[in-house]
């Protein structure tokens, strides 16, 4: 190998890695956002948790985050504004990265 496939597979590698931390905080954040919902819909224990894994399977309906924020918004109702629900997505995402890097 020249020091330019070493180079490549480098990168090749480190963007994989990148892409599978990604994937990994989006769905640890899913459940925490479920987890926070859950709470405030008077849930508890394993009925919390299953509703959090609802709301990971629902970010895979389609790209982007619309598709999570569309099911915790309907499952809450009135219980949680627009506003509350992406400020709370936007916390668990970094709440989810800092629990990963703690990991690492």
């Amino acid at each position: 190998m020249t020091t330019f496939d070493d180079r490549e597979n480098a990168f090749e590698n480190k963007f994989a890695h990148d892409e599978e931390m990604k994937f990994k905080a989006q769905a640890r954040a899913n459940k925490l956002l479920g987890l926070w919902a859950a709470e405030l819909m008077g849930l508890s224990g394993e009925e919390a948790a299953e509703y959090a894994k609802s709301v990971v399977k629902a970010d895979f309906e389609e790209a982007g985050h619309e598709d999570v924020f569309r099911k915790v918004a309907g499952d809450l109702g009135d219980k949680a504004d627009e506003r509350t629900i992406r400020t709370r997505m936007v916390e668990v995402l970094a709440e989810a990265k800092a629990q990963l890097m703690t990991e690492l």
